[in-house]
This record gives C-alpha cells, structure tokens and sequence, in this order.
C-alpha cells in the first residue's frame, strides 16, 4: 500500500528481464519492506500453477504470481528451503557471514532462485559487511539479495554502491483509512470515519502501527468503532474536540476555549499530544482558507475535510495565519514546560484577546480623508515650523570704545552636549547641559556655539573675549581668565613690571586676536594637516590654539587630558608648521605644550561641532514631534514616537 513507485520499478525490470543481484529497502517502520522482499521473492521462484510437462522451457519470473504454486505457498508460510530470512541484529558478525558464503554455490534444491532475506541489515559489524563486499559485487547468478533497513545512513557506502536501492515512503493518511475499512469489513465490524482517521492519524504513516491500533481496538469493542470510542482507548483528543476549540479561537470566545481544556485535562489526555494535534489543525484551516481546491493537500477524510472548510470560511487567511503562528510560538513552552497545561491555556487566552486586524486599505482611506480634511492648515504649519524653530543669531557685542571700557566683558565656556547614542524618548529628551565642565574650570553658561565653518557667523552669536598682551607669573595661575571680582577690559594695561617683564619697554606688544579668531585660523590649519595626516588631523582637533602671534603658534591640551601624548611634539609641530605654510602663514616656531591651565574651559574643534550637531538634533527633534500630521497619526493609530533617526545620524 502506498510504494507504486517501488512496484512499478520492480515489476518493469521483471518483465524486461534486468533483475538486479542485489536490492536495498529502506524507509520508516512498517511501510512494508520485509512484505515487499517476500513478495518480491515470490514473483522470482513463481512456477505457476500449470503443471508443465518435462523438458519444458521454465516461464520464468513474474510480476504477477500465482500464490498456488508450492514456491509460493511456502513463502508465504516461511517454510521455503530456497528463501530464507535473515534477522541482521542477532547475525552480525563475521563467522554469520562465513557460513552464508559457503552455502552460496550450490544451487537451490527447487526453486529458480536462492534468495537472502536480511531485516534489519545495519546491524551488522563493520567486520561482516568488509566480508559481504566480494560476494555482493559478483554474486552467483542463482543467488539475490533483499536487505530491509530503516536506518540507511549506518549502511556502509561501498555497499550501497552494489545495491539497488528502493526508498519506501510513508503511507498517507487516506490510503491508511482504506485500508483500515478492508479489514474492519473482512472482520464484520461497523466502524465510522471519525475513528478509522484518529487511528490512521495515531498510526503516522506506518500501516503496521495502525493494525497494532486496529487490534487494540477491536479487543475494547468489537462492535462498533465511533470516534469517542476510538479515542477515549487510546488517550487523544476526538476530532471534535479540536474542531470546537478551534471555533472558540477564531472566534475570539476565551471561556469556552479554557472549558474545553478542562475537560480535556478531566478525561487524561496528554496535553502535549492534543497540542500537537490541535496544531495540525491550525495547519488545515490555513490550507483551506488560500486553496480553492486543497485536493491532496490536505490529508484528511471527506467528512473532516468539510467540516475544516466550513470553520475556515469563518475568518480571513491573514487571522488564520496569525494564529497559527501564534500557536507555534508557544508549542515549545507546553512540551518542555513545567506547567503545560497552565502555559496551553495561557497560550488560547493570549490568542482569543488578540486585536482585530484593520485592512490596510481601510486605514490608506482614513489616512487620505485625515490629509483632506487637514488641508492647507497643515501645510501652512509644516512651513512655519522650521522657521519657528530656527536659532536667531545673538546680537553682536558693542566694540571695546573708551566710552565702556570700564564694563566688564562676560566670558562664555560652551559645554557641549553629546548626541543621544540611541534612539528612545528619554534620551532623546534628555538636558544637553548634562555634561558639566571640570571642577577646575570657571563658571560657565550654556550657550549655542557658533557654525565651525563661518567665522563671521560666529563673531555674531559669540563673546569677544579681551586677550592680554603678555603673561606674567602672578596671570599663570589663571591666563586669559577674568573673574567677576576684578573684571579687565581690552584698553585697560597691565602692571609695569608685568609689562617690563614680557617684553622691553620700547618695543610695541602684538595684540592677540579674539578666541572666535584663534578657532578659524586653527580650523583651517587642521583641514590642511588632514590632507598630510588623518591620524594627526584627528588628534588635533582636541588640542587647543593657545597663541597665534607673528611666526609663532602654541597649541596644548588641558591638565589630565587623555589626548596630550599620543604623538611626538616633532612630529606634531612639523605638520602644523607645513599646513600653516600652505596657508599662507610664515610660522617658524610651533611649540606643542601639555598640562596646560590656559586650556581648561576652552572649546576645541570637535566640542563645538558636536555642540552644533546636538543643537540641530533637538532641534529637528522637536520640530518633527510637535508637526501636526504626526500628532494626528499618534492619535488615530493609538501610537506614540519611538525614535527620530536624521540622516546624518
């Protein structure tokens, strides 16, 4: 039953007289090799019913033999001389072999054919299949092989190289069912299709195991076989059962579902099983649901397969299809859990509440009627939004005039804030100002840094800071630092003997350019070093341009820096030295400085852009989260924003 693929075969090398010396069946338990290998054997030493007169010539084989014949008549009562059957598990070794090989060349006492039956075949030892190998490549021409196996993977490939091998498949379901009928009405008992498919589905592709069932059966009640019958014998759920938990899934009814568990748990079912079974099921329905016609896709009677389609015209494919997947998700928790029962029902209440799904079509039609009815508002908001949001530059600070020389100019120290890393709302809400300044560094105020690439931009929305003009030791312990105590102004001097001590009294002191401008001239130095070395270029841009005087630059890092160190000073000074000569700028001393206070407080290329970069972010941030198409998508999907990624980010 089940393998035509496996008869056909046989049946046309019959007939065409290329019989093989040797066959290998393989396949599940009991889909019928060693019942094949008998048949076989009785279609080779077939002699037909016929008396013959002698001197006859011999028919020989055929594919269809008459079972009347003394050859078969004792192959099929095992009682054969010339057929013998050979358990492989309790003859596998060498010696076993030995003995078969000797008997190899005499001819059989009647039959046309001496034929090995071996079961169970890869349990011989790796000693008795080297011994097999010459007597399978040139057997006696009087001589065949059948091996039986289920496990073809332990069979040496040196054997299987002088076999022909036949995969038997597993028996469907509908062939079991037919079957199961033939014997019930040979035997005279009344039986229906609910029970004959529990037993053919338990029986899984193996018809022995289903006769093994039939039997079981048949000793309970010999009567009549119904399916509550059938499955209450052997401990699965009805078909009924699945079918009524399944319409309490689809339709959503969480009691009723959690009812048939209990009363599944009450009869002993193993919970593992129905869960296996209920599976299938969701399987089926999905099936039916997309297919028009199922035919052979689903493996089921006629009864069942109707009443599969009637409960899946109940819902739409994409539900069934949630639920099955749903149900598979959990499938592992209720085989190896601790508590399978609790995680089934758990599993069918998480299902049964499961939100209804809204057709994208429906929600393409909200989401257009939504736009109408927005209409121009919307637009003219989306408009008026990025230049709501945009920074207004501050007002420039007044020049330094004998009129307000005495005031004391204010001293900015930008903190940048560093991006969000991640794209949640809490991050992305968080305070820029997060990140404080060093304790050693002076009062300080947040402020929005000027653009790194526009100095005029930024002598707008930045504070001139009044440079000295010489440093003494007494301005060491805090260079360049007004305090709000003392506060200086660029026209007011120094003491004399600060001045006399920097430079002498008849020459005139360069007067240092502002901070703003320290920054634009360094920016562009380090551009040019990034053509000559990335690796520096990168350094540098945490250094800071302590002093650009005539012919000479210092550049240096705060105390403590993680940055100072990490190339030599030669180095360092030599590519600075060659991109301020390619700028234009005649520089012949370049000193590099580490531990430097002058340092502390001061911004570096890489704070101000991350500053700048961090503004925008919030800035684009807040405008995206307050537009009004965003708020009405929140409202009408019941959603909220998770993330706002730019694309720079």
């Amino acid at each position: 039953m089940g393998q035509e693929h496996v008869a056909r075969t046989l049946a046309n090398a019959i007939a065409s007289g290329r019989i093989a010396h040797a066959f290998l069946f393989t396949g599940v338990r009991g889909v019928g090799k060693t019942t094949s290998a008998r048949l076989l054997a009785r279609a080779l030493n077939c002699m037909r019913p016929t008396p013959r007169a002698e001197g006859d010539a011999d028919p020989g084989p055929t594919s269809t033999p008459c079972l009347e014949c003394p050859a078969c008549r004792e192959i099929t009562q095992g009682s054969d001389v010339d057929v013998r059957e050979i358990d492989g598990a309790s003859h596998n070794g060498v010696d076993e072999v030995r003995k078969l090989q000797d008997s190899l060349p005499y001819r059989p006492s009647r039959d046309r054919y001496k034929i090995f039956i071996i079961d169970e075949v890869h349990m011989l030892s790796a000693g008795a299949w080297n011994a097999f190998l010459k007597t399978l490549e040139e057997p006696p021409s009087h001589v065949k092989f059948i091996f039986a196996t289920t496990e073809v993977h332990k069979v040496p490939v040196t054997i299987l190289s002088r076999v022909q091998r036949f995969d038997f498949k597993m028996i469907p379901t509908r062939l079991i069912v037919d079957r199961l009928r033939f014997v019930l009405d040979a035997e005279g008992v009344a039986s229906d299709e609910a029970g004959l498919s529990i037993i053919a589905r338990q029986a899984a592709g193996s018809m022995r195991d289903a006769m093994s069932l039939l039997d079981q059966v048949i000793a309970w009640n010999d009567q009549k076989l119904d399916g509550d019958s059938v499955a209450r014998v052997l401990g699965v759920a009805s078909r009924k059962i699945l079918h009524e938990l399944a319409a309490a899934l689809v339709d959503g009814k969480t009691s009723e579902s959690l009812i048939i568990v209990e009363r599944v748990s009450e009869q002993g079912f193993d919970l593992a099983h129905v869960a296996r079974d209920f599976l299938d099921l969701l399987r089926d329905l999905v099936v039916a649901k997309v297919c028009s016609e199922p035919g052979e896709l689903l493996d089921l009677p006629d009864e069942e397969q109707r009443d599969v389609r009637s409960l899946a015209d109940r819902a739409n494919p994409d539900d069934l299809l949630r639920l099955y997947h749903g149900f598979s998700g959990g499938f592992d928790d209720i085989l190896r859990g601790a508590q399978p029962r609790g995680a089934l029902e758990m599993l069918l209440v998480r299902l049964c509440r499961r939100p209804p799904l809204v057709p994208l079509d429906d929600l393409l039609t909200r989401l257009g009627a939504m736009e109408r009815r927005l209409g121009s508002a919307s637009g003219a908001a989306m408009a008026a939004a990025p230049q709501a949001r945009r920074p207004q530059p501050a007002p420039a600070m007044p020049a330094v005039t004998p009129a307000n020389a005495s005031r004391p100019q204010s001293r900015e120290a930008r903190t940048p804030a560093r991006p969000s890393p991640s794209g949640s709302d809490a991050e992305d809400d968080a305070d820029p100002s997060a990140s404080q300044p060093s304790s050693n560094a002076p009062p300080a105020r947040l402020q929005a840094p000027a653009p790194l690439r526009s100095p005029q931009t930024a002598t707008a929305t930045t504070e001139v800071r009044p440079i000295t003009q010489s440093v003494t030791p007494a301005a060491n312990a805090a260079p360049n630092r007004p305090s709000a105590t003392s506060p200086r102004t660029a026209n007011q001097k120094p003491p004399n003997s600060a001045r006399n001590a920097a430079t002498p009294e008849a020459a005139p002191t360069p007067i240092e350019p502002d901070e703003t401008e320290l920054i634009a001239v360094w920016q562009e130095i380090v551009e040019r070093v990034m053509k000559l070395r990335p690796d520096v270029s990168a350094l540098l841009e945490h250094a800071v341009l302590l002093e650009a005087r005539a012919e000479r630059l210092v550049v240096g890092w705060p105390p403590n820096s993680v940055f100072s160190g990490q190339f030599d000073d030669a180095l360092l000074a030599d590519c600075i030295r060659t991109a301020a000569t390619e700028r234009g700028t005649a520089v012949s001393n370049v000193a590099i400085v580490s531990n430097d206070p002058r340092a502390l407080g001061r911004d570096t290329l890489a704070s101000r852009e991350t500053a700048e970069r961090t503004l925008r972010y919030r800035q684009e941030q807040a405008r995206i989260r307050s537009h009004p198409r965003i708020k009405d998508l929140q409202e009408l999907l019941a959603a909220r924003v998770v993330s706002v990624k730019l694309a720079d980010h």
